[in-house]
């Protein structure tokens, strides 16, 4: 071994010595304190052992204490028991008897809801029959024909059409007011129709139209401020109206108008928003004095002229009040009876005879060969107008009654005439026998 070497080892050694003087030092005062501590356990033991036999002997002291408790709680909770089950006894034969009111309740619902779903079947099956009547009915009803695609291209050129002012269009009201009127044209748009464009008359009112109805129009205005198409019912009386208006004057038929103002020689109205004219003449039978009274008054009339050209309307009243005058007499002359003697007034007097107002409308004529039993030449030698006659009616024929003054003549009783004879003296007048038969011969 080297020196070197055995340096080392020495080294080492020593160290190693030095490290386990401290170790064995620290060694001794642990087993010194381990003394200490086994004495120190041996005191606290036996001081634990007293302390041990002093808990023991309280526990049991209160053990006892705690058991004489534990007896007493045992007899309330046994008396609270008691007392529980009596009231839940209780408790559940109350339960009892209201499960049974409900049982019987519900048995009771069980028959009402049974009644009912029976009265239910019934209206269902009511229901079900009135459903198949009616689906046998429509199923009867002829069958409406489905729109095709051509009638919907047909609608859609329709709405398509160009509009031009001057058009007359036709349409269907949807909206009425009193500033104007709205229809429903069918196209693209709706047009408008306002209260100065719709008449010239003054009492007219667009209240007269009613939503639904048909009116044909003049497009003066393609689109007005609002989109729509202003039209006018006077534009298009002044080409429809004037047909319409020939048309009745050609028919003779009758049109009811209302007389809105009285001027000279006679009346105007207006006719489909067309000013027309009815002279006094035309008015009446009779001669009328006051105008003015026929103001406001509806009357039937005719078209007796109608002049698109000239804008000249004329119409008549006259005409259909002396058909109904006639109609009239006719139906009064029906009443009349042959033999009625009555009394009239002599209204005229021709050649052939005279006319005798009878009174109601009614007259009749005298024939000259019933004037008198006298050979009449003039009925004017024997008759005045005026004058009040007595006749009787012996015919009645075609609305015409023939009167007779004759037959009440002979009528009455002649006056007797009396008459002279001149008696033979009392001689004269006797006679035999033989001059009676003296002449016979045999």
């Amino acid at each position: 071994m080297s020196e070197e070497n055995v340096i080392a080892q020495e080294t080492e050694e020593n160290t190693a010595a030095t490290e386990k003087e401290p170790e064995a030092a620290d060694t001794a005062a642990d087993v010194a304190d381990s003394a200490d501590v086994t004495v120190g356990n041996d005191a606290a033991a036996a001081e634990g052992a007293a302390d041990t036999s002093a808990e023991t002997a309280g526990e049991e002291k209160a053990d006892g204490a705690e058991k004489a408790e534990n007896t007493e709680t045992t007899d309330v909770e046994k008396a609270e028991d008691a007392e529980t089950a009596d009231a839940d006894k209780a408790e559940n034969a109350e339960k009892a008897d209201a499960e049974k009111a409900e049982d019987a309740e519900e048995t009771a619902d069980t028959g009402d809801a049974a009644s009912v779903a029976s009265g239910k079947e019934d209206e269902s099956q009511a229901d079900g029959a009135a459903e198949a009547s009616a689906e046998a009915s429509e199923a009867a009803a002829p069958a409406q024909p489905a729109e095709s695609m051509a009638d919907y291209d047909k609608a859609i050129k329709a709405s398509m059409k160009p509009i031009h002012e001057g058009d007359i269009l036709t349409g269907t009201i949807i909206g009425v007011s009193d500033e104007e009127l709205i229809v429903d044209l069918g196209i693209y748009t709706d047009g408008v129709i306002r209260a100065e464009d719709a008449s010239d008359d003054p009492s007219f009112s667009l209240r007269s139209f009613e939503i639904g109805q048909k009116v044909s129009a003049t497009v003066i205005r393609r689109d007005n401020a609002q989109g729509r198409i202003q039209l006018s019912l006077k534009a298009a009386a002044a080409v429809l109206g004037w047909e319409r208006l020939q048309q009745l004057q050609k028919d003779q038929s009758n049109i009811t108008v209302k007389i809105t103002e009285a001027v000279k020689s006679g009346v105007t109205c207006y006719v489909e928003g067309i000013r027309g004219f009815i002279p006094a003449s035309k008015l009446s039978l009779s001669y009328v004095e006051n105008l003015d009274e026929f103001v406001g008054r509806e009357m039937e009339v005719r078209v007796i002229t109608a002049e698109p050209e000239g804008k000249r309307l004329v119409l008549s009243a006259r005409d259909i009040l002396r058909e109904k005058e006639r109609e009239e007499r006719k139906q009064r002359i029906s009443n009349v009876e042959i033999g009625l003697v009555t009394e009239g007034t002599v209204e005229t007097i021709k050649d052939y005879g005279a006319f005798i107002n009878l009174g109601k409308g009614l007259s009749g004529m005298v024939h000259v060969s019933q004037i008198s039993r006298e050979r009449v030449k003039y009925p004017g030698d024997v008759l005045k107008v005026g004058q009040t006659v007595k006749v009787k009616v012996i015919a009645v024929k075609d609305g015409k009654i023939s009167l007779s003054m004759k037959a009440l003549e002979d009528a009455m009783p002649r006056e007797v005439e009396e008459e002279t004879y001149k008696m033979p003296k009392a001689e004269e007048a006797t006679t035999s026998l033989a001059s009676l038969f003296k002449n016979i011969k045999l």
